[in-house]
């Protein structure tokens, strides 16, 4: 199997954590030989706002107001998972990153100097309505209100939309339109399809 890198791209609640995961699996289970990176910065800022520093704790309460992380921060925090993680020869799952147009090129500086071929971007569909009660009525953040997702979602339409634009207008992607309001295998077998394995 050729060496995927695929980015996860699409609003809280639209399932691609989920299908990181199940991505992620696929790969480990058909290429074992390999590695296989699922790189998320949800994870990395939870873990980040647990700590004790000025940073730390401005970030924290900036969440917890629904306030949008400044944007250093979240550069700083991938390309802290790139350095650590990515050997070479490893499948690499970007999940819920870049988020914001200045990102996006950057990005694509990381996969130029690690010499990713053919990234593909898989771009998560799916209506706001959908996502409201996915989040609100399932709620597994404490930041999970309907006013806090309603600025997750309006922030999401307006500045990561810049970043699927860049893709794809760029001949070095492939981006991948996925509708997320289907079962999450059906969406799996599209993803598959999308990176042509």
């Amino acid at each position: 199997m050729d060496l995927k890198t695929a980015i996860l791209i699409g609003p809280s609640g639209c399932g691609k954590g989920t299908q990181a995961v199940m991505l992620k699996e696929y790969l480990e289970k058909n290429d074992p030989e390999r590695k296989t990176l699922h790189l998320q910065t949800g994870a990395k800022v939870r873990e980040f706002i647990q700590g004790d520093s000025y940073v730390q704790k401005k970030v924290k309460k900036e969440q917890e107001d629904g306030v949008l992380m400044a944007a250093f921060l979240p550069i700083v925090m991938w390309g802290e998972l790139f350095i650590e993680q990515v050997t070479g020869n490893d499948h690499i799952l970007c999940d819920g990153f870049p988020r914001r147009a200045e990102e996006s090129p950057l990005l694509h500086s990381a996969f130029e100097f690690l010499e990713r071929k053919n990234p593909t971007v898989i771009s998560f569909e799916i209506d706001d309505e959908v996502i409201i009660d996915r989040l609100v009525n399932g709620r597994k953040r404490f930041d999970d209100t309907p006013e806090t997702v309603a600025q997750r979602l309006q922030w999401f339409r307006r500045d990561v939309s810049l970043s699927i634009r860049f893709f794809e207008e760029h001949p070095y992607y492939t981006v991948a339109h996925i509708n997320g309001d289907q079962s999450a295998e059906a969406v799996h077998n599209d993803i598959l399809k999308a990176l042509d394995i």
